[in-house]
């Protein structure tokens, strides 16, 4: 999370092999600054929720909805990178007014125009929870003052990485944990 602070860099975090597709080729077209990937050693799923071509463009925009709600929209939850997975399993869980948006990359997002980022994050909306398995300061402009962002703002511990994300928070049980305190 410490690479986005800096100016025109473009961070990808994909969430899953086809978002890394189309961070690679965002990285490749781009020509007016510089692309940073930032791909994770752990075994990601699949999101198959969406066919790779949408994961793929959605890579390249920026940000996008992986999955969609199938009831009124309560809460948009957000995450990128081996978050992303966490984000969906919690979705799966809490129900069906919940939408999950990937941002594997918050600066090509920003570049979108207002109609389509307001297709993807809806003002209406308030209820927001991003995961972020690092600094969560840069979350808020995404979630508001009323959201809520799973972050780790500590020096991090050793272990195992499913203890390590137990320990800090990063898990689907967390975000369900977060958004029934809403309640």
């Amino acid at each position: 999370s410490g690479l986005r602070v800096f100016p025109n860099l473009d961070v990808m975090r994909p969430g899953d092999p086809e978002e890394a597709v189309g961070a690679f080729v965002a990285a490749m077209e781009r020509t007016d600054g510089p692309t940073a990937l930032i791909l994770t050693r752990q075994k990601v799923a699949t999101q198959a929720e969406m066919p790779a071509k949408g994961r793929r463009e959605g890579a390249l925009r920026g940000g996008y909805v992986i999955v969609r709600e199938t009831a009124p929209l309560e809460l948009i939850l957000l995450a990128s990178g081996s978050e992303l997975e966490h984000a969906v399993d919690a979705a799966t869980k809490i129900g069906s007014g919940v939408r999950v948006v990937s941002m594997p990359c918050m600066e090509r997002f920003d570049r979108q125009s207002p109609d389509y980022r307001e297709s993807v994050l809806p003002a209406s909306c308030r209820k927001r929870i991003a995961i972020e398995a690092g600094v969560s300061g840069l979350w808020y402009k995404y979630v508001g003052l009323d959201g809520k962002v799973l972050g780790i703002d500590r020096f991090g511990i050793s272990a195992p990485c499913p203890v390590v994300m137990k320990e800090l928070g990063m898990t689907a049980d967390a975000v369900v944990e977060a958004a029934a305190s809403w309640a």
